[in-house]
């Protein structure tokens, strides 16, 4: 701002030495002087308003201000702890870009509505979840939409994450339209390779999303389900021992026409791969399994 601040109202040369001097001379150069210091008192106020200020103990709240051409280094954001929780964890956008959960039980992420960054404004915050039990499961906001296909062990019609292996998952949340859709990625994916997972499937269990391979040995006839996949999603069945047949269920079988249809495994060494292709499991390869 241009300062109302003006030196040049005051004259300098008076009272003149050595001679009588009006007091009106004297009486305009204090009024200018008292403006003068008026303006100056208001704009110094306005300065320490509004001014970035330094040290451990400062807190500046730019209030949305666009600043640019800037060279910056050394940036850090606060990371905000939710210690141990388990049931619905309110994240509030604003307090950090960083926020962590241990789960002590199952999760569900819900987003505080007042925090999220004005419509056309870019906004992030990323979510480091600590797994010490693969029964736990984290569920995300129902606005979770956006690129939600990739997510190891998703279930997208459901926003639930079964996840493969305990261990620490990061995920970032982003949103420019005041949060009606979130953007989400697994940001250290490759920790847990999902290749590199599998599970040993009981009877009557549901075979886990999470892991690319469920195998299994039968005490006698045992019976076990495969629901919906993603896109572009792989899972193997394989039997290493056998005292009865597995029938497999599996929901959206791309060898029916429509419904579920069933794969059985009679003899040690039976296996099967099938890949979710436009919303059906198709067989892509298969050694001794029986699809009906």
């Amino acid at each position: 701002m241009t300062s109302q601040i003006n030196p040049n109202l005051i004259n300098g040369a008076y009272p003149v030495a050595g001679q009588d001097n009006s007091t009106k001379g004297m009486r305009d150069n204090f009024t200018n002087i008292k403006t003068n210091f008026t303006f100056a008192a208001a704009e110094i106020s306005a300065l320490q308003s509004s001014v970035v200020t330094s040290g451990a103990a400062s807190v500046n709240d730019l209030d949305g201000a666009l600043v640019f051409g800037a060279q910056v280094r050394n940036i850090t954001a606060p990371v905000v702890s939710w210690g141990t929780q388990s049931g619905t964890v309110q994240i509030n956008w604003s307090a950090g870009q960083y926020q962590t959960i241990t789960a002590s039980g199952s999760l569900v992420l819900a987003f505080v509505a007042d925090s999220y960054p004005p419509a056309g404004v870019y906004g992030q915050v990323k979510i480091k979840v600590t797994i010490n039990n693969i029964a736990h499961t984290l569920t995300l906001p129902a606005t979770v939409t956006v690129n939600n296909q990739g997510i190891q062990g998703l279930n997208t019609s459901t926003n639930v994450i079964t996840f493969a292996a305990t261990g620490v998952y990061e995920f970032l949340f982003e949103t420019s339209d005041n949060g009606a859709t979130f953007i989400v990625s697994e940001v250290n994916k490759r920790i847990q390779p999902f290749n590199n997972s599998s599970e040993d499937l009981a009877d009557a269990g549901a075979a886990n999303l999470a892991v690319t391979t469920s195998y299994f040995s039968t005490a006698a006839a045992e019976t076990a389900t495969l629901a919906a996949g993603v896109e572009g999603q792989i899972k193997t069945f394989a039997m290493y021992a056998d005292s009865g047949d597995m029938i497999i269920t599996v929901t959206n079988a791309g060898w029916k026409t429509s419904g579920t249809g069933t794969i059985t495994f009679d003899t040690i060494g039976d296996a099967c791969t099938l890949q979710y292709i436009n919303a059906k499991w198709f067989c892509i390869g298969n050694n001794g399994c029986v699809f009906a």
